[in-house]
């Protein structure tokens, strides 16, 4: 990957909790490059490291060690004030598999929180907030409550408010944990959307293969390591169906391969 290309890549990132005798190795110098407009899905078993990963490079919490570097910048740590609130604030952008709207705000007001708090201008936040509306196929429901919206428009709503100030990463919490499968099947589709319209980069957590088989590649973690990656191309299978099934068989041989554990 040519570093002109790469939005963001950390180096020997590591996450320990608790002191001595009794510390856990949530995560192990892992190195990882993100480039410019793909789709990277992180998998794991449970406790393998995939959620510490996503709060690192989220700046929700320090590393114990490693760097990160944003596009062509230097090296250097991130996780001190005030960059880290200009991090999270400017280069961020977070979807849950909770949607976090807030009740009381429309649709269009939801989405526009972001600028709302920045002090951006009445005329930009309306003409970007109406813009991503739209982009996410909600320009109808601009003016409806939450509670007036399905479960996948909810999160249709809270992508694009994560859009809103233009982030160079996406980083998606399991977004369609909460969703049936004909609506994830949408906002997995709306992620590609991203993809291919705005050039956005997208890191997504999830424990379902078949929701992988929309990453133009896959990271594969175990014991807070980075263990295997793949590329789309790689996946073998004629469908979604067929491709989630390898991904599955790649997941169960990391998860039951006693070397890794070493």
């Amino acid at each position: 990957m040519k570093d002109a290309k790469t939005v963001l890549a950390v180096k020997n990132l590591t996450k320990i909790y608790g002191q001595e005798a009794n510390q856990v190795v949530a995560l192990d110098h892992v190195d990882l490059e993100l480039a410019t407009g793909e789709i990277v899905m992180v998998m794991g078993p449970s406790g393998s490291g995939k959620t510490t990963l996503l709060q690192l490079l989220g700046g929700l919490e320090p590393p114990t060690e490693g760097e990160i570097k944003l596009r062509d910048g230097e090296w250097q740590q991130f996780y001190r004030e005030p960059q880290i609130s200009h991090y999270r604030r400017d280069t961020i952008g977070f979807v849950f598999q909770f949607f976090n709207l807030i009740s009381a705000l429309t649709a269009e007001e939801n989405v526009a929180l972001p600028l709302i708090l920045a002090g951006e201008s009445k005329k930009k936040i309306t003409t970007e907030a109406k813009e991503l509306l739209q982009l996410v196929g909600l320009s109808e429901r601009a003016k409806h409550l939450p509670s007036e919206l399905s479960g996948g428009q909810q999160q249709r709503v809270a992508i694009a408010r994560a859009l809103i100030h233009k982030p160079a990463l996406l980083l998606a919490d399991e977004p369609t944990g909460n969703l049936d499968s004909r609506t994830s099947k949408d906002i997995l589709d709306l992620f590609v959307k991203m993809r291919d319209q705005l050039g956005q980069t997208i890191l997504i957590v999830t424990h379902d293969p078949y929701v992988a088989t929309y990453g133009d590649r896959v990271v594969l973690f175990r014991d807070g390591r980075m263990v295997d990656e793949y590329r789309a191309e790689q996946i073998v299978g004629q469908n979604r169906n067929e491709r989630s099934v390898y991904i599955m068989e790649r997941l169960q041989s990391i998860s039951n391969d006693p070397v890794m554990s070493s």
